[in-house]
């Protein structure tokens, strides 16, 4: 299965293990709860799902790599304790308590959350000492004599022995006590991911066109080369930076990633040719609506591949603006639900202490008593956020855009605690609003801009399809259009409900990204 599914059975998972009679009893035993073992090869994101599940479960989440361990760190310390039988002492080893066993309770006191995910990784590449230790855990979910805390599921992964030498094979005994997913690398899968973080455009458009250099693993006498979705995300990232810093890169620097040198060397030619497109085809210049009739030339009667690169850079620089109206509604949505609660809040509290007194707006009483309850709400709302983002940091539980519409939340209540009334807090919502539908109606024009440049070179072509393809298929800009709309973007959309038309078009497609696969881009 791929990585998108497995994560799905990891959830309903987590979800029936928790599963609470009306005793407050888990309706699957503990002794039940098989763990989860998650088989895949290295780089596919088994341990990134993992983070993913424990934010949107509510969960929380510790992870080892348990090959970074010895066997007293992860069973424990043995020591001689005393114990009666039948009237007579005897001298007993016992152990002290697992530093992963520990973990989880520090853990749950400094978060407060009592359930979550005891992730282990790599559990198949222990040493020979730690072997036994392993399958003891899975199959008595126990490190030494220590029991996993109630409510904490054991979810571990492994690497098949194609992709590790020290892997050990589990017996039956042990693959019959776990429930088991084995995961592969999916590229559509990850291009879904991929869009939503926000990779590198020139990462999403060249894996389009070279699928088969997405996840490759090759032996050979000079070692062993390999290409993986972590790497290329990683890459994807630096290249983020690189940019910022004016810096170079070149076949030696994503080899540092992209541990495949062929597969390096191609993606830095087109990493070059990515570049000189966006200046060759006015990419910016063409989404503020000045459209050139050379680019437009240029763009016709191009080949396959450079049309295909150049729809990427379009798709890229409007993902930017997509991600930027995402953020800007999630943060006055959430302000308008906060200044409401805030308003209610004031309203009661002034209401109860003055009675036919000079008002401010529609809230009763003085306005020093209206601006001193209004400074202490939103002092406390603030330090409130403050605390449940450092608790929310703190458990894993904090993705990107919770965090940075927390941390601008912050900053606007600490610019208001000095607001004199509600008037004050209104204009300031006011200018956040419409700030808001003006960049969504810069964006809205941006792509009809694009459509413009794209009609002007395909007129109403098979590009324009797939250009509305990768549109729905962009988490951002589905969103965006869904909120908004887009007439033309609907018009090529349709194109696509015509079953024979669209296996044509995917065929067409196909067939030229699969003459493209055996080229090298060094040649051009």
């Amino acid at each position: 299965m791929n990585i998108k599914r497995a994560k799905e059975e990891i959830k309903n998972t987590i979800e029936a293990y928790l599963l609470k009679d009306s005793f407050g009893e888990y309706v699957i035993p503990a002794i039940r709860q098989r763990p989860v073992l998650l088989m895949g090869p290295p780089g596919v994101g088994k341990t990134q799902i993992m983070e993913q599940i424990a934010r949107e479960c509510r969960i929380g989440l510790v992870s080892y790599t348990i090959t970074h361990h010895t066997r007293q760190s992860a069973v424990g310390l043995p020591f001689i304790k005393e114990k009666d039988y039948e009237g007579k002492t005897y001298q007993v080893t016992e152990y002290t308590m697992s530093e992963i066993i520990a973990s989880v309770y520090e853990r749950m006191e400094r978060t407060g959350i009592r359930e979550g995910i005891l992730f282990i990784d790599e559990i198949n590449c222990v040493s020979e000492t730690m072997a036994p230790m392993m399958l003891q855990f899975l199959q008595c979910k126990t490190f030494g004599n220590q029991q996993v805390p109630k409510g904490w599921i054991i979810v571990a992964a492994g690497n098949p022995p194609e992709y590790n030498k020290s892997v050990r094979d589990f017996d039956v005994v042990t693959l019959d006590r776990v429930k088991r997913l084995d995961v592969e690398a999916d590229y559509p899968v990850w291009k879904e991911y991929a869009y939503r973080e926000k990779l590198h455009g020139a990462v999403i458009s060249y894996l389009d066109i070279r699928r088969n250099n997405f996840y490759r693993v090759e032996t050979t006498v000079d070692g062993t080369w390999f290409a993986t979705a972590r790497g290329w995300e990683d890459l994807s990232q630096l290249l983020y930076v690189y940019e910022r810093l004016e810096k170079p890169v070149d076949a030696q620097v994503v080899g540092q990633y992209i541990q495949f040198p062929k597969i390096a060397r191609d993606f830095a030619n087109y990493l070059d040719l990515y570049k000189k497109y966006y200046q060759d085809y006015q990419v910016d210049e063409a989404l503020a609506g000045n459209l050139s009739s050379q680019a437009i030339s240029k763009l016709h009667f191009a080949e396959f591949d450079e049309r295909f690169s150049v729809m990427g850079l379009f798709l890229s620089r409007l993902g930017e603006e997509f991600w930027s109206c995402y953020l800007e509604d999630a943060f006055v949505t959430e302000l308008f639900g906060r200044l409401k609660a805030l308003k209610q809040k004031c309203f009661a509290e002034t209401a109860s202490t003055a009675s036919g007194a000079e008002t401010d707006g529609d809230i009763p009483g003085s306005v020093g008593t209206v601006a001193n309850f209004l400074a202490a709400n939103i002092r406390e709302e603030r330090l409130s956020t403050e605390e449940r983002l450092e608790k929310e940091q703190e458990a894993g539980q904090l993705d990107r855009l919770t965090e940075q519409v927390g941390r601008r939340m912050l900053s606007w209540l600490g610019k208001m605690e000095g607001a004199s009334g509600f008037e004050e807090i209104q204009k300031a919502f006011a200018k956040e609003t419409d700030a808001r539908q003006s960049l969504i109606d810069k964006t809205a024009q941006k792509l009809e801009y694009a459509f413009d440049f794209l009609e002007a070179a395909f007129g109403e072509g098979q590009e324009l399809i797939l250009f509305a393809t990768e549109l729905t298929a962009g988490f951002f800009s589905a969103w965006f259009i869904r909120e908004n709309g887009c007439d033309r973007y609907y018009k090529y959309n349709r194109g696509l409900l015509f079953a024979e038309r669209q296996q044509a078009i995917h065929e067409k497609i196909e067939a030229a990204k699969d003459k493209m696969t055996g080229a090298d881009l060094e040649s051009v």
